[in-house]
């Protein structure tokens, strides 16, 4: 006799891509410790957090030292003073009215998109492929049956709810793209949440990059008239402010959002207070200093700098005729390799002769094979290098 396991985990993929990516990187290193590598995979950020984060982080510090200022569990859901920031956030940028209590501060998008799922049962889900992993482990650990859109070169990796039959789905929507880069404009996401609103389908909408947008593409699912009676949204600080190594977040779960007579946000409040103790005070008083009018300036001065390597990588595949999608409004940029190359192939084509490191397109699903993702997140002196070795590959 022996302890039962969860069957659903033999059917995840054995090898995480990005543990793969880093088993190969390891064995080339020890075999070639004299190279240099330049590493533009994993979507990592590089700049360190800015001063009014730190400055704001310090005070909280000296609080958590003192009698009358000390602070033990935080709320499940996040402190007020964080979760109206987010709500004046939205106000300011996405042109979106939200309430304080359709707010809940996390620790990570990537942990909030893994953990939704808990609050839904057994329904058919929705992602495009290709996709970050995420999306769909999560459901594959849940035994959900998971449907793929087909997102790719024809349709600019912008699937739409066209010809797609029957209801009462989940479906994951990313934009910008993770992994592609592709940005969703108004009249598309449009269709998108009319078809769920149609189809009594729920969607999550994964925000981590809307920071990266500069031009008029939503910047939250909550800019389309009706989203907030049918969409989740899971929004980050990781990549708009540095806090990959911090972890700061936040779901949105509007109050009228219900299934039947059930409220999904009453739900959700459930599994945070039950599995979820919440977000330090020191990091939840960095988050609000990021989203405060300085700390937004020195913020957005860190994604312009990654979006100034974005176009050096960007304007390189444009000279070369290279077909690509993201490297505007996304710090990704996902390219075509070239023609004889499997995405894996070409991994280790970069890897052995000009010592890059990207992300095999075909580790995000079946459509990206033949694609390859590179990130922004490096510094502007690795960028600039890393292009001059790309072009003796290209």
């Amino acid at each position: 006799m022996s302890v039962k396991l969860h069957d659903n985990y033999d059917n995840l993929v054995k090898n995480y891509l990005f543990s793969e990516i880093a088993k190969r990187v390891k064995a080339y290193t020890e075999a070639n410790p004299e190279k240099k590598i330049i590493r533009l995979g994993i979507g990592d950020v590089t700049q360190p957090l800015c001063k009014t984060v730190t400055d704001a982080m310090a005070k909280a510090v000296e609080e958590m030292g003192v009698q009358d200022t000390f602070r033990g569990y935080p709320p499940e859901w996040g402190y007020d003073f964080l979760r109206n920031a987010i709500v004046e956030h939205y106000a300011k940028r996405c042109r979106a009215s939200l309430k304080m209590d359709d707010v809940f501060v996390s620790d990570g998008a990537k942990s909030d998109c893994g953990n939704i799922v808990e609050i839904f049962g057994d329904n058919e889900i929705i992602i495009p492929d290709p996709v970050y992993p995420v999306y769909l482990d999560s459901n594959i650990m849940q035994g959900r049956r998971v449907t793929f859109i087909q997102a790719n070169e024809s349709n600019l990796f912008l699937p739409s709810p066209d010809g797609i039959e029957g209801g009462n789905y989940i479906i994951y929507i990313c934009s910008p793209n993770n992994p592609t880069g592709a940005v969703y404009n108004k009249e598309q996401l449009t269709k998108w949440v009319e078809f769920a609103r149609k189809t009594s389908s729920i969607i999550i909408f994964d925000s981590a990059y809307e920071a990266y947008i500069s031009s008029d593409e939503p910047k939250s699912i909550y800019e389309i008239d009706g989203a907030k009676e049918c969409a989740i949204e899971i929004c980050s600080l990781s990549k708009s402010a540095g806090f990959t190594g911090t972890r700061c977040s936040w779901t949105i779960v509007p109050t009228e959002l219900m299934v039947g007579d059930k409220s999904l946000n009453a739900m959700w409040a459930r599994r945070q207070a039950t599995k979820f103790n919440g977000v330090p005070y020191i990091i939840q008083r960095g988050a609000e200093a990021a989203l405060s009018d300085e700390g937004r300036k020195e913020c957005m001065a860190q994604v312009e700098y990654y979006m100034r390597n974005a176009k050096l990588i960007a304007d390189m595949f444009k000279e070369k005729g290279v077909f690509f999608t993201g490297g505007v409004s996304s710090p990704y940029i996902w390219f075509k390799v070239p023609e004889g190359y499997t995405s894996w192939e070409f991994f280790d084509k970069l890897l052995n002769e000009v010592q890059i490191v990207g992300t095999p397109g075909s580790g995000f699903g079946k459509n990206g094979e033949g694609f390859f993702r590179l990130t922004a997140f490096g510094s502007y002196e690795n960028t600039l290098e890393a292009v001059e070795r790309l072009k003796k590959v290209f």
